[in-house]
């Protein structure tokens, strides 16, 4: 089904303090490439790794990665979010093509090398290079301090050992941001450190392809004696943690904006499929326990999208004070869309559970969102420590 020319969150973002008249253009310029570009493919799920790699390469030559790798540094997350929304509205492939070039070179941008740098994110922002960032570990997901895998020194480079689980782009990736264990902290706790590796160098392995319920690039990852060069870490020794930290917390609101994405398409189907499917002699949209699914529905999505564009906006001006705002985004906009699109399912009833369907392939995709960049539980922890030290 053809989705329309202008996604309706592309109206709604007329009336918000948030955006600059910029911001509203990229929105309507997003809409078309998606109609255009995504839609046509959103569906297929036959060729994951070659239909990742397409809308990486036709998100690079419509310019659109260059808002997600950080050629200047410092993002304007608004810009993401936005994108963001679009993407996931059509295609929860496309959303990671993009996401990802941006995860995976975040802290690259923000403290490699020169040299490092500008060669890798380059490669990212133009497509020629897709980007993964490998944190999580088959013994540390949440806990990242928890992460076994090791860069010893040896002369002038580092040597990598350990796994790493759960890497998107595991596969298709050109290199990785990868994290490991320099040394010890007082109380046991890893000093971490960052790694730029290229997918090619000795000793990467991608030994398993993850299936998923949602098609997804995925895998995990085996790191045997594999040298890195002593340029090639990120940062300094120990900053590993804090830029971990970073990435997740400036990524974190566009998964919010994801989620939204993903609940205004489902709504947006329960609004179609309402208005034309009769029951009882009249139409779903006529019954009020339909109509009440319908207000609650664009109610959440109304309130997620504006914890998501508030953070984002707060991130964007400078305040000292966005942690916060940023999990409070990512948990209800994400636990908000899982109702929204289980809502969608049930009022299209036997239909909404035809494999294939929109809003069955949106059931599947928007689970993964209440896990990935830090669970609904850690959100609820963050929020809670941030409330308690006000």
């Amino acid at each position: 089904m053809d989705i329309p020319s202008e996604i309706p969150s592309s109206a709604m973002i007329e009336t918000l303090p948030f955006f600059t008249p910029e911001h509203r253009k990229l929105a309507r310029d997003v809409d078309e490439f998606v109609r255009r570009e995504v839609e046509p493919r959103a569906s297929s799920e036959d060729d994951v790794d070659g239909l990742a790699r397409h809308f990486v390469e036709v998100l690079a030559k419509a310019g659109l990665l260059g808002c997600s790798v950080p050629l200047e540094t410092k993002l304007d997350i608004r810009t993401v979010c936005l994108i963001r929304e679009r993407l996931a509205y059509s295609s929860s492939l496309a959303d990671l093509a993009f996401v990802m070039q941006g995860l995976g070179t975040y802290a690259i941008g923000q403290a490699a090398h020169d040299h490092i740098r500008e060669f890798w994110l380059a490669r990212a922002s133009g497509g020629r290079a897709i980007a993964a960032f490998a944190l999580t570990e088959p013994n540390a997901g949440s806990d990242v301090a928890a992460i076994q895998t090791t860069a010893q020194a040896e002369g002038d480079a580092y040597v990598i050992n350990g796994r790493k689980r759960f890497i998107s782009n595991a596969g298709i990736a050109d290199f990785y941001t990868v994290f490991a264990r320099t040394g010890t902290r007082e109380g046991g706790r890893a000093a971490l450190s960052a790694f730029v590796v290229g997918a090619r160098v000795p000793g990467v392995t991608v030994v398993e392809r993850t299936a998923l319920m949602a098609p997804h690039p995925i895998g995990e990852i085996e790191f045997d004696n594999c040298r890195v060069p002593i340029e090639d870490m990120i940062g300094n020794e120990g900053d590993g943690f804090a830029l971990a930290m970073e990435t997740l917390d400036v990524f974190r609101p566009s998964v919010g904006a994801a989620a939204c994405g993903m609940a205004q398409r489902a709504l947006d189907e329960a609004v179609r499929y309402a208005s034309s499917r009769k029951q009882f002699g009249r139409l779903l949209a006529e019954h009020q326990l339909v109509q009440e699914k319908l207000a609650d529905m664009v109610t959440e999505l109304d309130a997620a999208r504006l914890l998501v564009y508030r953070a984002a906006y707060l991130k964007d001006t400078g305040s000292q004070r966005v942690k916060r705002e940023a999990s409070e985004a990512k948990l209800f906009a994400t636990e908000a869309a899982g109702r929204i699109i289980d809502s969608a399912v049930q009022i299209h009833g036997g239909s909404g559970l035809v494999r294939g369907s929109v809003v069955e392939r949106l059931y599947r995709n928007v689970r993964a969102l209440r896990i990935y960049e830090g669970t609904s539980e850690i959100q609820k922890i963050v929020i809670a420590s941030q409330l308690l030290k006000e």
